[in-house]
């Protein structure tokens, strides 16, 4: 049950991923191409930077988790893949352990500070909407981060393994 929620997770982020991409990108176009066809039409298209911004924001935090479970993060596995098996599973705890940890204070510290943006009610200056839309991607992202986190500590996943198979999810 777990793995058929993780696989739905993961296809949810994949998904969410690429769409954030794919309208980042022609909302960049859109914007160029009125800048340089309809140069006295640009006012009405700033917006769509700001846009791009919190795309891409959310883009980056929502890929956190894809990439760790990749084994994608930058990691020192020269080192890792020379250890004996035990010393192995010892620093793959650690780093699971201080990784989670890292992500439950992320999580804390990005949930207060949406909170702090909220009861503040400061909005984006061309879209007009609660910036909470903007730093609401650092919690959610640091969630999902230490969500793979612990599902390493406790022996569901492992991308040492993974990435040493070259297995793709």
């Amino acid at each position: 049950m777990l793995r058929t929620a993780m696989t739905v997770l993961r296809t949810f982020e994949r998904n969410i991923i690429g769409l954030l991409l794919v309208a980042m990108s022609a909302g960049y176009v859109v914007n160029v191409l009125v800048r340089v066809f309809a140069p006295s039409q640009s006012l009405h298209f700033a917006w769509m930077e700001e846009a791009a911004l919190f795309m891409l924001a959310w883009l980056v935090f929502l890929g956190l988790g894809l990439t760790l479970e990749k084994g994608r993060h930058i990691a020192m596995t020269a080192l890792y893949r020379r250890m004996p098996a035990g010393v192995q599973r010892v620093v793959a705890f650690v780093i699971n352990a201080v990784g989670l940890a890292f992500c439950a204070y992320l999580t804390k510290v990005g949930y207060d500070f949406a909170r702090f943006i909220v009861n503040s009610g400061q909005t984006s200056p061309t879209l007009d909407v609660s910036m909470v839309w903007l730093y609401a991607a650092l919690p959610v992202g640091f969630v999902l981060l230490g969500l793979r986190y612990l599902l390493e500590l406790v022996g569901v996943e492992n991308r040492f393994v993974l990435a040493d198979r070259g297995q793709d999810h």
